[in-house]
């Protein structure tokens, strides 16, 4: 029975990274070949990690599969961010089919400055500082 759920594990494990590699050949733009590639990689990924932790059965293995998992779930998610934000800073062109983009109306790409959107009109004015070009 162990052999079972050892081997439907690993072919789900591999079946969703082979659905991250299909994602990342069909999606259309940056963000959504990410997000398919994070959620659908790292699911593939903690699934083989679980199958060598019952295979082995050790505790330094179990140990060092659970902390792989661990790690996952805490940098993927977080480097997804990181890389969509810096693609969408430098211009990643977005998907036609994009219905809402809600970095426009706050992202200023010549200054490279982002506000909240919580500013008011005073303080959202942009003053010239000492660095600034003339």
């Amino acid at each position: 029975m162990i052999d079972f759920i050892k081997g439907a594990l690993i072919i789900g494990g591999a079946l969703f990274i082979l659905l991250a590699s299909v994602g990342l050949l069909r999606l259309p733009d940056l963000l959504t070949r990410m997000h398919a590639t994070t959620k659908a990689a790292a699911l593939g990924v903690i699934l083989i990690m679980l199958a060598a932790a019952m295979h082995f059965a050790e505790v330094g293995i179990v140990a060092r599969s659970f902390a792989i998992i661990v790690f996952i779930l805490m940098t993927a998610p977080v480097a997804a961010h990181v890389i969509g934000r810096a693609g969408y800073f430098v211009g990643s062109k977005l998907w036609s089919g994009t219905v809402k983009d809600e970095l426009r109306p706050n992202y200023d790409p010549l200054t490279h400055e982002l506000k909240s959107g919580l500013e008011t009109q005073e303080n959202a004015k942009r003053q010239p500082r000492e660095t600034d070009p003339d």
